[in-house]
């Protein structure tokens, strides 16, 4: 996978997807897929925002029942039943604990009925999934002593056990979009990070192609396509206003959803639901509040989710000192045992989702919102272009197969039948995960740790041999960067094929290295170092790129 800006400019594709974030990976994959010629260009580097920065979670759709959205519920648990079984290196199940205290909504009986309900119309979630470790077993209420083995330190006054269910979770979300990307290229697509869209090619009253800036020198050409996807979440309406003068009707309104990793587990096995006094004013039937979990995630916790409606432009989300402390104290007075402090936050993971239409003093947030695909030439008289906008990455494959559909019949064309609900991702062709890890440590012996080896078949699954191949080039790479589990070889692999350009493409996109927690001085510098001698980089832009990436790890009370 190469960096080929030429290449994007040297014939018309039937598609140009713009955006590399969940949805636009898995739309390129899905087109080229299904024999359609394909050119992908992202402003940034590939997956680098909302994408990126969420709490990991693969939803199966539980939550819709309680807005009797059978639909949704239906097609969010479809959807995480592929995941897990095309991308099982990726992708795993995960067990959450709600706890139940008397015998109302927040009981066991309605709990129970809520779990038994899910498991009927989802009977089916374990379809093709031959890997016992990647099905999703059923929910079951479980007893008071339960559910204190599990957490000691709950409120006990009113506790009546707790209903345990099973989600799924994202090892490493940017490594998702890469294997959609690579599997794209694989089956022809060209694409390209760091180049900006800036405006649409319009003969008449139709779009014919992308003028496009290359970020890093500033350089502008043309790319010539006979359909636009435009796939660039919170920056699509913003894209459409300024390249092409369409203002969609209603306006798409955002909410900021925002987590934080603790650098400590606070729990080993289960997820935890922490209830908390604002309620979800869409739910048919509400248990009090909303919910935000705790969640064991690698060697660290993630908590959250917390919203808020967002009334400016998509650039530079913040996040103020005094919020994070808010939602700190929200969890510690729930389960004080935990015992969180502002110094305990490693990282915090933000971003744009859409949740509804922009109306006038609207503060409230709805989970019943629904991705937008909008065909331009039906709603606003403009062929050649289409907009998808997503809501959650576990439906990205989805709707792409949607917006694909649509293409091809905006194209004139009988759809190929699509085949990526079924086929295996780049580095998924692997059966049983944690046979294939034993096995990869067994050939893969001292000096590496079966840590390393575990973090390296996450993260490449059954294409591990591709990084490890450097190591015959240079045996030093195949060394970890510091303190960490991350090998050199696996900077050099970013750079050579998989697009990294700067630092914090293989700090926080291509590697661990800085995915939890600021890895520290020493594995910074080392992976620097490694990467300043492929990119030829000199010591101010060394230092530059360091001082980049040091950039993103809160420094609160600094």
């Amino acid at each position: 996978m190469k960096r080929d800006l030429s290449s994007l400019a040297s014939q018309e594709y039937d598609v140009i997807v713009l955006g590399a974030g969940a949805f636009g990976s898995c739309a390129a994959w899905e087109a080229a897929s299904r024999g359609l010629s394909v050119a992908l260009v992202e402003r940034g580097d590939f997956c680098c925002a909302t994408s990126a920065n969420h709490l990991k979670m693969v939803h199966g759709g539980i939550r819709y029942l309680q807005h009797a959205d059978i639909q949704r519920v239906r097609e969010s648990c479809r959807e995480r039943s592929i995941l897990l079984r095309i991308a099982p290196h990726l992708v795993r199940p995960i067990p959450i604990l709600m706890p139940t205290y008397g015998n109302g909504m927040q009981g066991r009986e309605v709990l129970g009925a809520g779990l038994l309900l899910y498991d009927l119309i989802t009977s089916d979630r374990n379809r093709g999934l031959g890997d016992e470790a990647r099905r999703i077993p059923r929910g079951r209420i479980i007893s008071r002593d339960e559910c204190l083995e599990v957490y000691p330190h709950l409120k006990q006054e009113g506790l009546t056990g707790a209903g345990v269910f099973f989600d799924a979770q994202f090892y490493n979300p940017p490594r998702l979009a890469l294997a959609f990307l690579r599997s794209a290229v694989m089956a022809g697509a060209c694409i390209g990070n760091y180049c900006e869209a800036v405006g649409f090619v319009r003969k008449h009253e139709r779009i014919c192609g992308v003028r496009v800036r290359d970020v890093l020198t500033g350089a502008g050409f043309d790319i010539r396509g006979k359909m636009v996807l435009n796939a660039a979440g919170p920056w699509a309406d913003r894209l459409l206003a300024d390249g092409a003068s369409i203002r969609l009707r209603p306006v798409p309104s955002f909410s900021r959803d925002l987590g934080f990793v603790v650098r400590r587990p606070l729990a080993r096995s289960h997820a935890l639901a922490i209830q908390l006094h604002t309620k979800d004013p869409d739910a048919v039937l509400s248990r009090k509040g909303r919910h935000v979990f705790v969640v064991p995630w690698r060697e660290y916790s993630l908590v959250g989710v917390w919203h808020k409606v967002h009334k400016s432009g998509p650039d530079g989300i913040g996040v103020r000192e005094e919020e994070i402390r808010g939602y700190i104290d929200e969890v510690n007075a729930s389960y004080p045992a935990f015992a969180i402090t502002l110094e305990d936050v490693s990282m915090i993971n933000t971003g744009l989702t859409l949740f509804g239409e922009n109306s006038e003093g609207a503060e409230d947030l709805s989970f019943g919102k629904r991705s937008l695909l909008i065909d331009h030439a039906r709603e606003y008289g403009v062929e050649g272009l289409v907009t998808l906008i997503g809501v959650r990455a576990t439906t990205a494959r989805g709707m792409a197969e949607k917006a694909v559909d649509l293409i091809f019949r905006k194209l004139g064309k009988a759809p190929a039948a699509s085949r990526t609900s079924t086929t295996r991702i780049y580095g998924g062709k692997i059966d049983d995960f944690e046979g294939f890890l034993q096995q990869a440590g067994r050939q893969n012996g001292n000096p590496r740790s079966m840590e390393v080896m575990r973090h390296l078949a996450h993260n490449y699954g059954a294409r591990y041999g591709e990084v490890l191949r450097y190591t015959g080039e240079n045996p030093a790479w195949g060394a970890t960067l510091g303190e960490s589990q991350v090998i050199g070889a696996e900077v050099v692999h970013a750079v050579r094929e998989e697009m990294a350009q700067k630092l914090e493409d293989v700090v926080f996109r291509r590697t661990d290295l800085g995915t939890g927690a600021y890895p520290g001085e020493s594995s910074l510098r080392a992976c620097t170092a490694v990467m300043a001698d492929e990119m030829k980089w000199d010591e101010a832009r060394r230092e530059r790129e360091i001082r980049e990436v040091m950039s993103h790890f809160p420094r609160y009370g600094s």
